[in-house]
């Protein structure tokens, strides 16, 4: 039976590179699969899932307006597929969060979501929110903080490296613009921050 998975994670824990891990296994065995990745996020190759240790593949984009539930029912008229990989899931809309959920329930495919819980600020992005919601399995990935704990949230910092308060809660950015802190440092920086 197939399920809804969601991955989450702080920044800089190897989410992608975990989903890539994971598609190339079925891949390796000749399963069929079909990634997403988030048409916003331009730090590297656009149209591919890319991880920071250099591994890559070829994506579907995902926006707002995507019908992911379409482009998967096209491609299984093509080829079976096995399984379905997204990543940067906190960008998915609720709407979208539910196609997942009847491509499991309606065509039999699992889905693995891979992508942050929360924003710099703390608050749930909305994919993330549903995706806690409506997944049948939710998974932590663990990276630390400075101090060694488990980091569980996201610093934004500015060039210098300081806490950023204020700002959209949606901005593209890696090592540069986030740091992966545990929840006590997280509040600290943003109690110190300017």
């Amino acid at each position: 039976m197939a399920k809804l998975y969601f991955n989450y994670a702080a920044m800089n824990a190897g989410k992608s590179t975990t989903l890539l891990q994971a598609s190339f296994n079925y891949r390796e065995r000749g399963l069929n699969t079909i990634e997403f990745t988030a048409k916003i996020d331009n730090r590297f190759e656009t149209g591919a899932i890319a991880s920071r240790i250099g591994l890559q593949k070829d994506a579907h984009l995902f926006d707002s307006k995507t019908d992911i539930f379409a482009i998967v029912k096209k491609e299984i008229n093509e080829k079976k597929i096995a399984c379905i990989f997204l990543d940067e899931a906190q960008f998915l809309t609720g709407k979208q969060v539910l196609e997942l959920s009847k491509i499991v329930d309606e065509l039999n495919i699992p889905v693995i979501c891979y992508g942050l819980r929360t924003d710099f600020r703390g608050e749930l992005f909305e994919g993330s929110g549903r995706l806690l919601a409506l997944a049948d399995e939710i998974r932590e990935l663990k990276t630390i903080c400075q101090c060694g704990r488990k980091a569980t949230m996201n610093l934004r910092i500015n060039p210098d490296g300081e806490a950023v308060k204020t700002g959209e809660s949606i901005e593209i950015g890696g090592n540069e613009r986030y740091a992966p802190l545990c929840r006590k440092h997280f509040f600290k920086a943003l109690r110190d921050a300017v």
